[in-house]
């Protein structure tokens, strides 16, 4: 279908090269897209793309450090010399500090938050003039911000990665407001527990298990080629009408 269609189309996907990121790409590098890869280990970044090739993808990858603002200004210039201007922007990059709220060093809070959220904004402003004149393309331009179930419930032992996933939502919003006016959608992915490396030893603790199934209607946990769909969607023509949602993916996960 034509509204899924994203052949033509230039996409980056931070943190690209393993679990809920390498799934986002290979979703939108089989709709069509072609995609840059962006994370720090050289050696996932080769796998990923090895892997994307095999299936006939157009796929590039860079080794990047988001906190970086060299290296961001470095992502969207060799993007835009490889691959064209950025059509896509895709803000999966992120990670997880935990610790009791009373003793959380404040290092690992700057890191989460300048992971998990200064670096998005970074990323969206330097999309944004490629975004904007997306539309002399033929298209809107498409921001998807990887947000979580923390976006909406509080996380005692993870209040930075809480917060800052929560601030992803209201971001969403605020520049999906702002930069509508330039043919540009903003809207956020809230991933509920999906299977990945980083989840794998769930599957060894059994009452947690338990209870994840328990409170999701579907009674399992999600796969990444499940998230797949919603990045498509919201990359695509299909969701030209849609801005500024947070779309959970979490099997009904948050429904109560």
């Amino acid at each position: 279908m034509k509204l899924f269609d994203l052949e033509g189309r230039v996409a980056i996907v931070t943190g690209g090269n393993a679990g809920i990121g390498l799934g986002l790409a290979e979703g939108l590098a089989q709709a069509g897209a072609k995609v840059m890869i962006c994370g720090r280990r050289a050696e996932a970044n080769s796998a990923a793309v090895a892997r994307l090739k095999a299936t006939g993808a157009e796929i590039a990858a860079l080794e990047v450090d988001v906190t970086s603002l060299d290296d961001l200004h470095r992502m969207f210039d060799i993007t835009r010399a490889e691959l064209g201007p950025v059509d896509i922007l895709v803000n999966n990059a992120g990670i997880h500090r935990g610790s009791p709220p009373e003793s959380f060093p404040l290092e690992d809070w700057q890191a989460v938050m300048n992971t998990n959220l200064n670096q998005v904004v970074n990323c969206c402003q330097l999309a944004f003039e490629d975004l904007a004149d997306a539309a002399d393309r033929g298209f809107n331009g498409k921001i998807i911000n990887i947000g979580s179930m923390y976006s909406l419930f509080g996380s005692p032992n993870s209040i930075a990665y809480a917060a800052s996933k929560g601030g992803i939502v209201q971001l969403t919003k605020s520049l999906a407001a702002a930069w509508a006016q330039h043919s540009i959608n903003v809207n956020a992915i809230l991933p509920g527990w999906i299977e990945t490396e980083m989840t794998a030893p769930i599957g060894e603790m059994p009452e947690m298990l338990s209870q994840i199934h328990s409170r999701t209607p579907f009674k399992r946990m999600g796969s990444i080629e499940e998230m797949a769909g919603a990045a498509v969607f919201l990359a695509a023509a299909a969701s030209d009408f849609v801005t500024g949602i947070s779309l959970p993916v979490d099997g009904g996960y948050s429904i109560g």
